[in-house]
């Protein structure tokens, strides 16, 4: 199944990210750390061509700190520099910016000798809707300056915004690819939250965490939901589920919707533990 979505704000933002590119030195790119495949932008790739790029895997307070661990490997052995940030840690923040700097010393350097005096270095900052991008922004600035919010597409205009004296970062809107070929792909950014939750059935996407929950995070599973038996298969269990929360409608019936919607929302809220949805095998 093709998953389309395309609102004309970010067709439009994706046309300015095309020409303000020229003006930045390099791009940093926010990802999810829960799932750091899924959650680049692959229309982004074909348009930034070869300005450098760093990855910043968010929410790595929520994702398991094991596959974090995986991931940061995979882009140091393709030579490509990537943190993982828990907002929250201060530690974090300034290691955004040490890298940023790391990124800018080279360019930095050749307008030294060319005798012109080094400016601020100036980076794109880009990502998917709701992953994190005005609050790392705040932080980064120590100031609000972005709006922020836990639902997709808050940042609708780009904005220039100064991070100490050391670089200028270009705030962009949030940009989602046309569609999704994949159906996983879009499975995996509804259960994290990404993509608005009327484009997916809320129980396909409960039914997706809970398979995958059931193959890779069980006792998480089971502590959380306090599920004690094992099922045949992730309906019986969401039923369980939606029995064990008190999901019932009158005449006993199990209210799947909004057992779905416990499920999805104990994921997001990191309820169920830390966990990744992807490795980069």
């Amino acid at each position: 199944m093709t998953i389309q979505w395309f609102p004309g704000h970010m067709a439009k933002a994706k046309r300015e990210v095309q020409e303000k590119l020229k003006l930045v030195d390099f791009v940093i790119e926010l990802v999810d750390a829960r799932a750091p495949f899924s959650s680049q932008n692959p229309m982004l790739h074909q348009i930034l061509n070869q300005k450098p790029k760093m990855y910043v895997l968010m929410k790595s307070d929520l994702a398991d700190p094991a596959y974090t661990a995986k991931w940061l490997n995979y882009y140091k052995e393709k030579n490509i520099p990537a943190v993982a940030v828990d907002v929250s840690k201060k530690q974090d923040i300034e290691q955004v910016i040490s890298s940023a700097k790391e990124m800018s010393k080279e360019k930095m350097e050749r307008l030294k000798r060319k005798g012109i005096r080094p400016r601020p270095a100036r980076a794109m900052i880009i990502g998917i809707p709701n992953v994190g991008k005005s609050t790392l922004i705040n932080r980064l600035a120590q100031r609000k300056i972005a709006k922020t919010g836990d639902r997709p597409g808050v940042t609708t205009a780009q904005q220039w915004i100064k991070v100490k004296k050391d670089f200028e970062l270009l705030d962009t809107p949030g940009i989602l690819w046309p569609k999704f070929e994949d159906e996983i792909v879009g499975l995996r950014l509804a259960a994290i939250g990404t993509i608005k939750d009327q484009i997916l059935p809320t129980e396909e996407v409960a039914l997706f965490i809970l398979n995958y929950l059931t193959e890779n995070y069980y006792s998480s599973l089971q502590t959380r939901f306090q599920v004690e038996e094992e099922y045949a298969d992730v309906h019986q269990l969401m039923e369980a589920i939606g029995h064990l929360r008190g999901c019932i409608e009158t005449g006993g019936h199990i209210n799947l919707e909004k057992t779905a919607d416990v499920i999805i929302r104990d994921l997001r809220d990191g309820k169920i533990g830390r966990i990744t949805l992807e490795s980069p095998e």
